[in-house]
């Protein structure tokens, strides 16, 4: 798979570990930054590049981490097409993907410790999308996205 990665400058020291992770499970992986955790930057240009990029198609997921992965999941979901899910736990994780098709995880670095995070992340990339009765509900879903234009 090829994953879109991004986060602020709370996040940096965490998505920079997640990245080799994710590479080293064998994915392909777009780091949109930030390159490093001294100069303060805005977490919406960042949530708002990864959002667009797996919206247009460009990966096939996206992992965000900011101090509390919040303001990156509220920039993410207002980019059309992104279903960007908070996860704090392996069990929203995997749902987040079974259940709601999320295509976007977002972490807070503040709020989960590294080895917690490595597993949220396996269990998101390795869940599928389960459809069947879960289709129309996140069809529903997009609805609201075509209602904001």
């Amino acid at each position: 798979m090829k994953i879109i990665m991004g986060g602020d400058h709370a996040g940096f020291l965490m998505k920079d570990a997640l990245v080799g992770l994710v590479q080293s499970w064998g994915h392909e992986v777009v780091d949109v930054g930030t390159s490093n955790p001294s100069d303060s930057v805005d977490y919406p240009d960042y949530g708002a590049e990864v959002g667009r990029k797996v919206a247009a198609k460009e990966g096939d997921l996206g992992v965000l981490v900011c101090g509390t992965g919040i303001g990156v999941s509220i920039a993410a979901n207002k980019v059309h097409g992104v279903r960007a899910a908070v996860c704090g736990d392996v069990f929203s994780a995997k749902m987040a993907r079974r259940h709601n098709d999320a295509n976007v995880i977002c972490l807070g670095a503040r709020v989960v410790g590294i080895g917690l995070a490595e597993e949220i992340l396996r269990s998101f990339l390795d869940a599928q999308f389960e459809a069947g009765r879960h289709l129309g509900r996140v069809g529903k879903i997009g609805t609201l996205d075509d209602a904001r234009k």
